[in-house]
């Protein structure tokens, strides 16, 4: 490597997401409760309580998905097969088709990592989608037991993304995950699904050494 080579790397900046919030649209969590209310035919105030009281579980990887979902059965009355829960699980997504397009136009030359607080199964579903691809690191919360906006999760993403903290921007649509981020030493960036064009020119100026 020559030295005009080493330079580059030093100042070559990257980036990092979140997924709910940036990369779909709406909540995963609110659509996914509604649905099951509608399918199990109970309010939706009753599945939320039960889910809400227990995803931490799934978020830390300390339960899988169908234990969850047996606690949610036996909390709500809800009667239908895990399977059948699986499938409206994951098809609870709606993706965010311009926060596709945005990374798949990401340089070559940048670093694209994730951190994501999310579930047994949805991170599994989520690798295999040919989109994903683009990322060189994936960190989720379930499979490194620790939630954003502990320091040890950005610890874990800086680790994999094999980048200083300092020479990456971290998206998230949440203040106090951004706040984290700035904390230990990423560039924090607040996305909103109104500003996207704006979002995209804030990054592309952070890009852009």
């Amino acid at each position: 490597m020559t030295s005009s080579d080493s330079s580059s790397l030093s100042t070559q900046r990257h980036v990092a997401f979140d997924w709910g919030g940036v990369f779909t649209i709406g909540t995963f969590d609110g659509r996914s409760t509604d649905r099951v209310a509608e399918r199990g035919g109970v309010s939706v105030e009753t599945v939320r309580q039960s889910y809400f009281r227990h995803v931490r579980q799934l978020e830390v990887g300390a339960w899988t998905l169908p234990q969850f979902w047996a606690t949610l059965q036996q909390e709500t009355g809800v009667e239908f097969a895990y399977e059948e829960f699986e499938a409206l699980y994951l098809s609870s997504i709606h993706d965010n088709a311009p926060m596709y397009a945005a990374l798949a136009a990401l340089p070559k030359t940048v670093r694209v990592g994730l951190l994501s607080n999310n579930y047994p199964v949805v991170s599994d579903h989520l690798r295999a989608r040919p989109e994903f691809a683009r990322f060189d690191a994936l960190v989720f919360s379930n499979e490194i037991g620790i939630k954003k906006p502990d320091p040890q999760s950005f610890a874990a993403l800086e680790e994999a993304m094999q980048r200083p903290a300092a020479q990456t921007a971290f998206v998230d649509d949440v203040q106090e995950n951004i706040d984290a981020a700035n904390a230990y030493g990423f560039h924090g960036l607040l996305y909103s699904h109104e500003r996207h064009e704006a979002f995209e020119k804030e990054l592309a100026a952070w890009l852009s050494v």
